[in-house]
């Protein structure tokens, strides 16, 4: 995929062709949070699986965009990656280095080479400091605050970069807009010259206009300074613009992975064909015809995950082997790096195995389990998606 392709300043030749070199590689990683219970003594009566096993690379240089609803294990993920979470298993090697086994001083040193800018711009910058020393503070703990000079320098092109004034060094974070301070959070992740950043959520909060420029900022950030990404995202117009490859998460689980062109083009896991068929169309014809998929019930708790297919209790194409029993592995399936969790992703692609009614069941929230069955499929549906 190439910037002329699709109108962004992102790509790198070498991450687009599918040859470039990974940064970050993910295996079978998994966080899973305890739930506990009791009045004297805490007792572990179940786990939430935020995270269940998850397999993906990020090479130098890209834009790796991960997507899916709320709740589907996206920021968990992301801050599993940085060790902001503790994984519960798995493997994590940022540029040839097991990450998952480093602790204290060699774990520190390290996150300055991975950085995270936050979904709240405001909740994430301590209102007591001031930009400068939000911004210097991160430059000590690494050892970069070489002298006042050479500080005051560095933080005026740190601003630039980001497009603020001078004399924000001087201002509080309750004195900008959101844009604003999500570009001081920017600014704050460039300041101790990382090679990749997890960029969560990084536009939901704003105003669309703003969205637009805090975007082509982290475009041109990339280019500037040889940035690596992951953006996690739920708006799929704006996971489109910005990423080289896309990973498709559902509940804990990615379930389909490729570049952007072919996911938008062909999607070929049946929660994603859902998920892109939520995206509005600015042409009032096509969006009277086009297909709209709205699945039914409830979204399963991560507490109590369904066995087999994650995805299969509210799968139109569910068919009665394997599906319930079997979980499906995240495999290539059409060449070109196009990976996908579906036993059946071939068949529902060339329209052999079709689409059927769901009869939606809905989920008690306090323990996860199926409760009393909804006759008419369509009676409880939620449309997903940005």
């Amino acid at each position: 995929m190439t910037a002329e392709a699709t109108g962004t300043g992102s790509s790198t030749p070498s991450a687009s062709d599918g040859q470039g070199e990974v940064l970050v590689s993910i295996e079978d990683i998994k966080v899973h949070f305890p739930i506990k219970r009791g009045i004297v003594f805490d007792k572990t009566i179940g786990y939430v699986y935020a995270v269940d096993g998850v397999d993906l690379e990020v090479r130098r240089g890209e834009t790796y965009g991960l997507v899916g609803e709320s709740g589907c294990g996206k920021t968990t993920l992301g801050r599993g990656l940085l060790k902001l979470v503790e994984p519960t298993g798995g493997k994590v090697t940022f540029d040839g280095i097991d990450v998952s086994t480093l602790k204290g001083e060699d774990l520190r040193k390290m996150r300055r080479r991975m950085q995270m800018v936050f979904q709240d711009p405001l909740s994430s910058l301590d209102p007591r400091q001031s930009v400068e020393s939000i911004l210097v503070e991160g430059m000590r703990a690494h050892g970069l605050d070489k002298g006042k000079e050479s500080t005051r320098n560095r933080l005026l092109e740190l601003l630039d970069a980001v497009g603020l004034p001078a004399n924000s060094l001087y201002k509080y974070p309750h004195e900008f807009s959101g844009g604003q301070r999500q570009r001081i959070g920017i600014a704050r992740a460039l300041a101790v010259e990382p090679d990749l950043i997890v960029a969560d959520e990084p536009v939901s909060a704003l105003d669309v206009s703003v969205q637009a420029q805090v975007i082509n900022l982290l475009e041109d950030l990339q280019q500037e300074f040889g940035l690596t990404y992951l953006v996690i995202a739920h708006d799929l117009a704006v996971v489109r613009h910005i990423s080289d490859r896309i990973g498709v998460m559902y509940l804990g689980s990615l379930v389909e992975e490729t570049d952007a062109d072919t996911l938008y083009a062909e999607p070929m896991h049946p929660y994603t064909k859902a998920l892109l068929s939520a995206i509005p169309v600015p042409d009032p014809t096509v969006e009277d015809t086009r297909e709209q998929i709205l699945l039914a019930g409830d979204l399963p708790s991560p507490a109590n995950p369904p066995s087999g297919c994650r995805f299969h209790t509210r799968c139109p194409w569910r068919q009665e082997t394997k599906c319930d029993t079997e979980r499906p592995a995240l495999r290539e399936v059409a060449g070109g790096g196009h990976r996908v969790a579906c036993h059946f992703a071939e068949d529902i692609h060339a329209g052999r195995i079709t689409p059927h009614a769901v009869e939606a069941t809905v989920v008690d929230p306090t323990t996860g389990d199926s409760g009393v069955d909804v006759p008419h499929a369509g009676s409880v549906t939620e449309v997903l998606g940005g």
